[in-house]
């Protein structure tokens, strides 16, 4: 009972859409580790093959994890098929230790942001500013029951701001995320169905979510059972309920993304908004990051 006040409270000292507006601004800050070359050069002298994007991505994003073999990794991402994680967990391990790919994935941040935002932003009081006020709201989300948040949360902050900024978005958004999967799981949605219900909705094609590593067969079984549901029809399009149970879903994201914005309070968090205006743009305009996304930024 004592949870779901503080829940309710924190929803209501939030402004219905800011988490997730926070969310947009700081994710591509966050992104950068997964395409900037930079990352792929760091990467790479670890001994990750870098002809695609995804050895270095599940070694990035897991290591906090430590050692994490492919069934926690798959639980901790959803999205990806259990199969496409085994093909590169526990393979992540066997190449560098997880805290030789923490020292060089805040290498990988330090040179991609060097480079996308530039020295003087880098350098710059607005900067240290962001990062206090977004270190801040890092420190106010509660990990409980979100694997993923509670791992990054457990690192030592790095000393400059612009890596501050940078761990401090990270917590945030997997403390999303986190609770993402649990609005999931609520909705009655598993791995598979939340990508087509998803794709359903419009968020990105069907194309875009190839990426997680279903088969063709696994995507139209799972299309079958939202379509048992009701909640797409022949054609794959979400129905009239399918899009009201996608954005419940969203709603429910929200509400459990709004405590650490419940703390920082309104006044800073839109100041941090502000702050953070430079830096999206920066990290949007560098062309590094794809248009869609499996995400839904932009529209959800």
């Amino acid at each position: 009972m004592g949870g779901a006040t503080v829940r309710e409270n924190a929803v209501e000292a939030v402004e219905p859409g800011r988490a997730r507006r926070m969310w947009h601004l700081l994710e591509p800050l966050h992104a950068l580790l997964y395409y900037a070359p930079e990352a792929f050069d760091e990467a790479a002298a670890l001994g990750y093959d870098t002809g695609e994007r995804w050895p270095s991505y599940f070694a990035w994003r897991a290591a906090p994890l430590g050692a994490a073999g492919p069934v926690r990794v798959a639980s901790a991402f959803y999205s990806f098929s259990p199969a496409t994680v085994a093909r590169y967990v526990p393979a992540a391990w066997a190449t560098a230790d997880p805290a030789d790919v923490l020292a060089a994935r805040l290498r990988a941040v330090d040179r991609a942001h060097r480079s996308v935002l530039g020295a003087d932003a880098v350098a710059g009081p607005g900067l240290a500013e962001a990062a206090a006020l977004a270190r801040r709201a890092a420190e106010a989300a509660g990990c409980g029951g979100r694997p993923l948040a509670a791992a990054n949360a457990e690192l030592p902050w790095p000393d400059a701001p612009h890596l501050v900024l940078w761990q401090a978005a990270t917590v945030l958004r997997e403390h999303r995320g986190d609770g993402h999967l649990a609005a999931l799981l609520a909705a009655g949605l598993d791995p598979v169905e939340a990508l087509v219900s998803f794709a359903a909705v419009g968020a990105a094609p069907e194309s875009v979510f190839a990426s997680r590593g279903w088969s063709a067969a696994e995507w139209s079984a799972a299309r079958d059972r939202l379509a048992a549901r009701g909640l797409v029809d022949a054609d794959g399009a979400a129905t009239e309920a399918g899009r009201a149970l996608r954005a419940g879903v969203e709603r429910h994201t929200d509400e459990l993304a709004a405590a650490p914005w419940a703390a920082l309070g309104p006044e800073d968090t839109g100041r941090l908004a502000d702050l953070l205006g430079g830096p999206w743009l920066a990290a949007i305009g560098s062309g590094l990051l794809p248009a869609e996304n499996t995400l839904g930024i932009g529209k959800v």
